[in-house]
């Protein structure tokens, strides 16, 4: 907020509007000058808006010839909403830091461990073969996408706000364009074509983007808790914390931490789009909304993004838990083809039909399919196929690998 008072008083001061000195006085005091928030806690609850208390406090200490041209024909939300984009600024720096550093540490897990064979489940059913690396390329995936939405949303979002009490830039009379663009200058901050002070699109764009990065955390930390659950024991990773009465307890912290601030993100994003509900050329309960929701969710999801980068740099993969898991499908996991594998014989819907059988039977007697598909395939079509070789889990990891390694070259071009 000093900042934005400034840059207005130098801008001002340059297009003389305001005098010289002021303009000096008060862009000097503006990064000099302490103001003490708790101190406008009883005029913001009066006004509904922290502005007016933060003025008259900021003038007590300009000098007395500086101080009537503090804010000289601002509004409050000229100040609050160009406040608001410089702090953004930096936080979407932060965040893109967080995501590359995602990025940097999936990339190569996902060449690493591109050919390492895993159970793939579908709706918590062992379902097919697939690789760790193609596993961690769909968890990359978001963040391939968050990288190169964040750079699309950035100058919609980060813009300066001086559209004047009703969006008009009346009071500040014919050089308000002029005065724009220095202000704007003098902050790093490109001027939009057109006042967004009630047209809040750019902050629900934002809100949408950081719910997203959030759920695309989570998504890895619900999968990691499910695979590091002690029956499936497939993969350890992020931070880990003990158990005040069980010592051999090493909880999924890093992993919870990301699922927990995903589903409050994905609360907090709407927030925003319902603040879009402005009322006219203003409307304080909308405006309020988003100091309520956006500086919680812009915490909570970089928040997520911490757990996601700790969790990415600390994949623990258990090769053999991975191979025992496929193995005690006795096969199953490799319906699929076998079903496409008998279709080159007989028909396919005879072939889908056999292997059903053959599938139920092995379930429930607790034998392994290519014997269950031997048993019944005798005599006919399909004896002659070699089912323990046909059915090898690593037979059937279909692009996998490929996929592993595309997303690692795809993390690794910064640019993309």
């Amino acid at each position: 907020m000093m900042l934005f008072e400034g840059a207005l008083a130098e801008a001002q001061a340059e297009l003389g509007i305001v005098p010289a000195e002021a303009g000096e006085a008060i862009a000097r005091a503006a990064r000099e000058a302490l103001i003490d928030p708790s101190a406008l806690a009883e005029g913001t609850a009066a006004d509904g808006v922290s502005v007016p208390a933060f003025v008259t406090a900021f003038r007590a200490q300009l000098p007395e010839a500086a101080a009537p041209w503090l804010h000289f024909g601002a509004t409050s939300q000229d100040v609050l909403d160009t406040a608001l984009v410089l702090r953004l600024r930096a936080h979407l720096a932060l965040i893109e830091e967080r995501i590359a550093a995602i990025l940097a540490a999936l990339g190569p897990a996902a060449a690493r461990w591109a050919e390492l064979p895993m159970t793939a489940r579908t709706r918590g059913q062992a379902a097919t073969p697939t690789t760790f690396g193609a596993r961690i390329a769909i968890w990359g995936a978001p963040f391939l996408r968050a990288r190169a939405r964040q750079r699309e949303l950035a100058p919609r979002v980060i813009t300066l706000s001086f559209a004047g009490a009703s969006g008009t830039s009346a009071a500040y009379g014919p050089e308000a364009a002029a005065l724009a663009e220095g202000v704007g200058r003098r902050l790093g901050l490109p001027v939009p074509d057109l006042p967004w002070h009630a047209a809040r699109d750019g902050l629900a764009e934002l809100a949408a983007h950081l719910g997203i990065l959030a759920g695309a955390a989570g998504k890895m930390g619900r999968d990691l808790l499910l695979l590091g659950q002690s029956e499936v024991g497939e993969l350890r990773a992020g931070l880990g914390g003990g158990s005040s009465t069980m010592p051999q307890k090493v909880n999924p912290v890093s992993a919870e931490g990301a699922v927990a601030l995903a589903r409050l993100c994905s609360r907090l994003s709407g927030g925003l789009q319902e603040a879009m509900l402005a009322d006219h050329e203003r409307d304080g309960s909308a405006w309020t909304l988003e100091w309520l929701t956006l500086p919680q969710l812009c915490v909570a999801a970089a928040g997520a993004l911490r757990h996601a980068q700790a969790m990415a740099e600390t994949l623990a993969p258990d090769g053999a838990r991975m191979a025992a898991n496929l193995a005690a499908t006795g096969g199953l996991v490799m319906a699929e083809a076998a079903a496409f594998r008998l279709a080159e014989v007989m028909p396919r819907p005879e072939a889908s039909a056999a292997v059903k059988a053959a599938a139920r039977r092995a379930a429930a007697e607790g034998r392994p399919l290519a014997e269950t598909l031997a048993e019944a395939l005798a005599g006919g079509p399909g004896a002659e196929i070699d089912w323990a070789e046909a059915l090898d889990p690593a037979r059937g990891l279909g692009r996998a690998p490929e996929i592993a390694r595309r997303f690692a070259a795809m993390a690794a071009a910064r640019d993309g």
